[in-house]
């Protein structure tokens, strides 16, 4: 095993027994069908171990076993820790937990771009730190512990970087009725659950380019049809559904600080008028 793939083992929490297996889900479609130009006809066949009929070619069926393991894990541990929560709680924070995004982040926080296998030009496009690609080679990845390990060491793995804090946060946004980020859903509920009205929401203004568009939407609190009240809050998003989604998260956050008694934020949508 090369040194620098020995800090991604660290990482891992697992030495490889077939080395050959990580490397073959760090190696992008890309510098496959490079290297496969370079030795056409050669071909590589399967030994009946089960491993190197898959390390033929680009990571792209290791990910399809990994996302599989990694949905599978999630769940299971999810079902172990909560065992209080319904089929549509356990759905939700999975989906959260096994998100391109979230993993992604994962995959960026153990520096697993770094040990990316492109060709030549994808290594000059930047490829190496796109999000869909990082989120895709975590998957390879664990497909790859998988084949090499069984599920323990998947399991150590998802626990310690993928669950964690993240598990924790998704699970009290679920119970302060947060909806694990449906904001506008949690305000509605609870402006209709104190009787205060109906939040209304309209696009302030709009700047940028159209491939880097942001929107600067207020929420407003509707007394009477057709009569917006006083604003509530404002946000920013890269689209319109964003944009109100972070409005109606600072108008969840601003009412439960002024029902603990906190200084809040009144004057700050006003003052941007």
């Amino acid at each position: 095993m090369e040194p620098v793939l020995a800090e991604l083992e660290t990482a891992l929490g697992h030495a490889f027994r077939v080395p050959e297996l990580l490397l073959h889900a760090l190696t992008h479609r890309s510098l496959a069908r490079e290297q496969a130009a370079k030795e056409r006809p050669h071909k590589s066949g399967s030994d009946g171990d089960g491993t190197s009929g898959c390390m033929a070619g680009d990571n792209e069926r290791l990910e399809f076993l990994g996302d599989a393991v990694l949905g599978l894990v999630v769940a299971e541990s999810l079902f172990g820790v909560h065992p209080d929560w319904d089929e549509g709680e356990l759905t939700r924070v999975r989906s959260r937990l096994v998100s391109r995004l979230h993993i992604a982040q994962v995959a960026e926080g153990i520096g697993l771009g770094r040990h990316l296998r492109l060709s030549r030009a994808e290594e000059k496009g930047g490829l190496r730190r796109k999000s869909t690609v990082l989120s895709n080679t975590m998957e390879a990845v664990l497909g790859a512990l998988f084949l090499d390990g069984g599920l323990e060491p998947v399991r150590a793995f998802v626990r310690r970087q993928i669950l964690g804090e993240a598990a924790e946060q998704l699970a009290e946004e679920l119970r302060s009725g947060a909806a694990l980020g449906n904001y506008k859903s949690a305000l509605q509920e609870r402006l209709q659950a104190d009787r205060s009205g109906t939040p209304v929401y309209r696009v302030k203004s709009e700047s940028g380019p159209d491939h880097h568009k942001q929107f600067l939407v207020e929420v407003r609190l509707m007394m009477e049809a057709g009569e917006p009240g006083k604003p509530l809050a404002r946000g920013t998003g890269s689209t319109k559904k964003l944009a109100e989604q972070d409005a109606a998260h600072r108008a969840l956050d601003k009412l439960a600080r002024q029902k603990a008694g906190q200084p809040g934020e009144a004057k700050e949508e006003e003052a941007e008028e």
